[in-house]
């Protein structure tokens, strides 16, 4: 791709799109993104860039209002919102990552689009790196503790499958399927050692003791030996370089004799 291709004013409708344009270097080509990014790239409050609707409730005229020459957009999704997007008439490059593989990908695809493929394979090898470090540090531990990690809570519906992942590189057995919804029951049923809350949009406020007591999850040994959990929104929610400092989390809910408790991590009170 020449000079002349490359988009110079870019509208990000899901915050990771925003925090992989701000890891490889090229922030400064973001002209509109969604309330949610300044979470996680903070360095974006105050910017005065256009602040635009994300994936799920896209505005057209709020995407042209920004004067963009890509508009990037990730899941979730809306018809609608996909309609209006197209809508805007700017070239659309959108993704629907559930695998790690495929958040390396949308790195790839990203840093190609705008001309740092270099810097994107840097970053992909950095990702790698960091989660098999932490692979490798629990290799030897004696057991792998049974883990229910939740990204809503009405319906009750499991972490996506690259959260799967990075509990499985954290020590961890994962339970439930990844992305579905489960009954509270059958979760209660699995006998969790570990739970972690992660709700898309709740940032650390999930309710812990509310959730395990209007669940009846108090016999379980997660709530038992006060072993749950909530980690950040957007430590497990934001497919992109962002998670590692969700699998920091998990990495201490799941083997805290061997990991210390970072920031983003609130447990139950005992």
């Amino acid at each position: 791709m020449t000079s002349s291709h490359t988009p110079r004013r870019i509208v990000c409708l899901q915050p990771s799109a925003t925090v992989i344009l701000h890891a490889i270097g090229e922030l400064d080509r973001v002209v509109g993104c969604t309330k949610y990014c300044v979470d996680v790239v903070p360095e974006i409050a105050g910017s005065g860039r256009t602040i635009v609707e994300d994936s799920w409730t896209a505005s057209a005229s709020q995407i042209t209002a920004a004067d963009p020459d890509l508009v990037i957009a990730s899941v979730p999704y809306q018809e609608k919102a996909v309609i209006e997007i197209l809508k805007s008439g700017v070239r659309f490059l959108g993704f629907a990552p559930r695998f790690l593989s495929d958040i390396y990908g949308d790195i790839g695809s990203i840093s190609g689009v705008v001309g740092r493929s270099e810097r994107g394979e840097q970053l992909i090898a950095e990702m790698q790196g960091r989660i098999e470090e932490v692979r490798r540090s629990v290799s030897e531990a004696t057991r792998r503790p049974k883990v229910f990690c939740e990204e809503w809570g009405k319906p009750l519906i499991a972490s996506q499958p690259w959260v799967q992942e990075l509990v499985e590189a954290a020590g961890g057995e994962f339970l439930g399927v990844a992305g579905k919804q489960i009954a509270p029951s059958e979760v209660a049923r699995l006998n969790p050692d570990v739970m972690v809350a992660a709700w898309c949009g709740a940032g650390d406020r999930v309710p812990l003791e509310k959730m395990v007591e209007s669940r009846e999850w108090g016999a379980t040994p997660a709530a038992r030996n006060g072993r749950v959990y909530c980690v950040r929104d957007e430590y497990l929610n934001t497919p992109a370089p962002t998670l590692l400092a969700g699998l920091d989390a998990l990495a201490f809910a799941i083997h805290p004799e061997l990991f210390p408790c970072p920031a983003g991590v609130r447990g139950i009170r005992g």
